[in-house]
């Protein structure tokens, strides 16, 4: 899967951020031609976009565009000029507000339709589904599972919260009031479910008090304990902490390629399905767990310090 520790969104209306974001070292860059744009933008914001993504140098990054929701008159003209005339350089299209499963193969077949007739190869670019109301959360397995080009779900908290009547006006916080435990662990906990049951990412959405670094990471870790992949970021100055947030550990990555690297020698060069590295135990869920880890690291272009030839391995048999 790409990379999405961190997702920085661009209005795409805005020439000097989008060359600025060109140079940040955020692993997705979102041009919004959404909320980020005034109505009065929005057909000029395509043509820059176009631009942008034929012209730019986006080398590393993951180049998304978010459309208008399917309830404007924007949206269809926003998929063909956008992808007609930048597809070959574009990784992914950003659905906002996708209610069922209907809005997402309605962007699936218009994709297949321009990708044909475009000659680009067909189902390469992907689709990001954003979750941002209580219709959305009911329908999320169904959305999940729509189509094969889906590659995440991204919660959108304002919308969502707006939809809910979450009594709060800051997006992101625990609203006033609630002093017991999460609000929203269960919609974190849902959209997480849904993503991993069908093999997609999970996306936290944005928080918007872009001057509080230290309450934005507080609120990453969060979504990163959960097992989330990334978070939206809307200034530069949260991208580093986002990107720390959602990679190992460099100990964790050592240690998970170091029981991969065990787990494997174990039951293919001496035949048996466990083994101990140090004091530790490992088996066959031990492997499972350290996947996790070791793949989140090399997504983040992680260099592991340790090998197994440091280590100490030992017999898991009973008694020993």
């Amino acid at each position: 899967m790409r990379a999405r520790r961190t997702t920085l969104s661009v209005p795409a209306s805005n020439p000097r951020f989008i060359e600025k974001a060109q140079g940040l070292p955020a692993d997705e860059v979102l041009l919004d031609l959404e909320d980020a744009v005034a109505p009065s933008a929005k057909e000029d914001a395509r043509k820059l976009v176009v631009t942008a993504l034929n012209e730019g140098d986006w080398t590393g990054r993951t180049r998304v565009v978010r459309i208008n929701d399917l309830d404007t008159h924007w949206a269809y003209r926003d998929v063909i000029e956008v992808v007609e005339g930048a597809g070959a350089n574009l990784d992914a299209i950003m659905l906002p507000k996708a209610q069922d499963a209907g809005h997402v193969q309605w962007l699936d077949r218009l994709l297949t339709q321009i990708e044909s007739a475009m000659g680009l190869p067909a189902g390469r670019i992907g689709i990001e589904a954003q979750i941002e109301d209580a219709r959305s959360m009911v329908n999320i397995d169904a959305i999940a599972a729509s189509s094969p080009r889906l590659e995440s779900l991204v919660l959108g908290p304002g919308d969502l919260m707006a939809s809910l009547n979450m009594k709060t006006l800051v997006v992101g916080e625990q609203p006033p009031g609630y002093t017991e435990g999460d609000a929203y662990h269960y919609i974190l906990m849902r959209i997480l479910m849904a993503a991993r049951a069908h093999d997609l990412q999970a996306i936290d959405g944005p928080y918007f008090n872009i001057k509080d670094v230290d309450a934005f990471t507080r609120v990453a870790e969060r979504a990163a304990a959960l097992g989330f992949d990334g978070k939206w970021v809307l200034h530069p100055s949260q991208i580093e902490a986002g990107n720390a947030v959602f990679a190992p550990s460099q100990e964790d990555y050592d240690r998970a390629e170091l029981i991969l690297d065990a787990y494997d020698h174990s039951v293919n060069v001496e035949g048996r399905g466990a083994a101990r590295l140090g004091d530790e135990m490992i088996d066959e869920a031990s492997r499972k767990m350290a996947l996790v880890v070791a793949a989140k690291g090399r997504a983040a272009g992680m260099t592991r310090r340790q090998t197994l030839d440091d280590a100490a391995l030992g017999d898991a048999s009973p008694g020993n």
